[in-house]
């Protein structure tokens, strides 16, 4: 039989995906089409990866870990190990700990290239097209980029697309009173150009950015003041945490300023100088203003483009990361969503396979785990203390020290705790709060029971390692054996 004989012929055409940035949401959307068959067309002006692999997460955290070797051999002592040289006369002098943050910064900025260049192989090999420039939605099936060499872009392709990601992310805030130089006055962008540790940074802002970094250059050696508007640190975040965390800072030499806000920042001859509401006035090397974020948003077309945006500027998503327009999705820190890396890579997905037909579970904000890279770690996932006070939710409360563990008490852990709480009655897991050294990775069995709606019981059945600091989990689970 012929073609076009007796029966009509159908084609299937290909699922074209266009996606906008190449941070953790757009990596994970434009990855995710492809292994679904999808035609993936990747837009980044910067570098795959985005902010949080080349200018944010990556290297902030590289730095972190490089002050947390510096804090464990200053903090040494207390275990027995003691570093000594011998003089010109034959006794022995303790060297100093220094650091070299010229090498680190280049090595955190090394590695985050090599993360961006592992992700950017990984998205070739998958058979996605990726796109150096600037993008904008010309309607919400089509994107203009902007492309070429140098700052202004001449160039320019269009993408047609079934579905659009837009993943741009966010931007340092700048506040006109505090302009940032690069040099004294800086962004969270701008710290890594430094080539040596500052002799007094003022951090203003003492939010989850603010309060990683006064602790991460307070463990290399710096002066630092930070500067808080709240009655403490860590607005917003679980009180006792915050309060473990304040104590840490003063105890180890941080000046912190709580109720106080900043008026303005100027550069003078060798610094800054910190001018507060109140009159008084702070003065150091350098500033870092850790204020908060924007979203990249504006002058892309997503007005015009029929999506909507909140007041701040973030685009409007539902649990699938879908925006008011059908075709076009948002991820990450450009929507009004958590702004974290790890919500950004699974808004990415969700609105991928949503898109495209697959099967879905709406992303529940409850089951996040987030972590605060201080010294020590914040982590956290499902209902917090505070709401179950308020009555949002209903359930009990146990706290267990984290020096009464065994392995606390080996690696000389004097502060930190492991938080449950359970619903009242059933006994199921509905959050946790964990403040320990690798607090990031403690917070693991606790999310799964979150996730999973596993009681109290359950969860103390599980065999820990004696001695772990995991182990300080099942305990707290075995003591909350009766929930009233």
């Amino acid at each position: 039989m012929r073609l076009n004989e007796g029966m009509p012929i159908s084609f299937e055409r290909t699922h074209k995906l266009a996606v906008l940035g190449g941070g953790p949401g757009g990596y994970e959307a434009a990855l995710t089409g492809a292994q679904l068959g999808a035609e993936v067309t990747l837009v980044e002006r910067a570098g795959v990866g985005g902010a949080a692999v080349l200018t944010d997460v990556v290297p902030s955290k590289s730095l972190i870990a490089t002050a947390e070797a510096a804090l464990s051999v200053g903090e040494a002592a207390d275990l027995g190990v003691q570093f000594f040289v011998r003089g010109e006369s034959g006794r022995a002098v303790r060297p100093q700990v220094t650091v070299n943050l010229e090498a680190v910064n280049q090595r955190l900025l090394s590695l985050a290239r090599q993360q961006s260049e592992d992700m950017k192989a990984q998205l070739v090999r998958a058979g996605v097209r990726i796109l150096a420039g600037d993008g904008r939605l010309d309607g919400p099936g089509r994107v203009v980029v902007s492309t070429g060499h140098g700052k202004k872009r001449t160039d320019f392709d269009e993408v047609e697309a079934d579905t659009v990601v837009v993943a741009v992310g966010a931007s340092p805030r700048e506040l006109a009173s505090a302009p940032p130089d690069g040099e004294r006055i800086l962004t969270w962008k701008q710290l890594y150009a430094l080539d040596s540790v500052p002799e007094h940074l003022i951090v203003v802002g003492s939010g989850v950015t603010g309060a990683e970094f006064a602790s991460a250059y307070r463990a290399l050696g710096a002066e630092v003041t930070l500067i808080s508007s709240r009655d403490q640190v860590l607005p917003g975040e679980d009180a006792d945490a915050a309060a473990v965390i304040e104590k840490v800072f003063t105890r180890g030499g941080m000046h912190v300023l709580s109720k106080s806000r900043a008026e303005k920042v100027e550069r003078t001859d060798d610094g800054v100088r910190v001018t507060l509401t109140d009159g008084r006035v702070v003065e150091g090397s350098h500033c870092l203003m850790a204020v908060g974020s924007i979203p990249n948003t504006a002058g892309i077309g997503l007005e015009e483009a029929g999506v909507q945006l909140a007041d701040s500027g973030h685009i409007r998503v539902n649990r699938v990361a879908r925006t008011s327009m059908p075709s076009v999705y948002a991820a990450g820190d450009c929507s009004d969503f958590l702004p974290l890396a790890s919500v950004a890579s699974m808004q990415g997905r969700t609105a991928v396979f949503h898109a495209l037909g697959d099967a879905v579970n709406p992303t529940e904000l409850r089951n996040v785990t987030s972590n605060i890279f201080t010294q020590p770690e914040v982590a956290t996932v499902g209902w917090s203390q505070k709401q179950i006070e308020d009555g949002v939710a209903q359930g009990v409360v146990y706290k267990l020290p984290l020096p009464t563990n065994p392995r606390a008490k080996m690696l000389g852990l004097k502060e930190g705790f492991v938080k449950l709480f359970a619903r009242t009655g059933s006994g199921t897991v509905i959050g946790g709060v964990v403040v320990a050294p690798r607090a990031s990775d403690l917070i693991l069995p606790i999310a799964l029971a979150v996730e999973h709606r596993l009681t109290v019981d359950q969860l103390a059945t599980a065999f820990s390692v004696y001695p772990s600091l995991s182990g300080a989990i099942t305990d707290a689970a075995r003591a909350m054996h009766i929930v009233e």
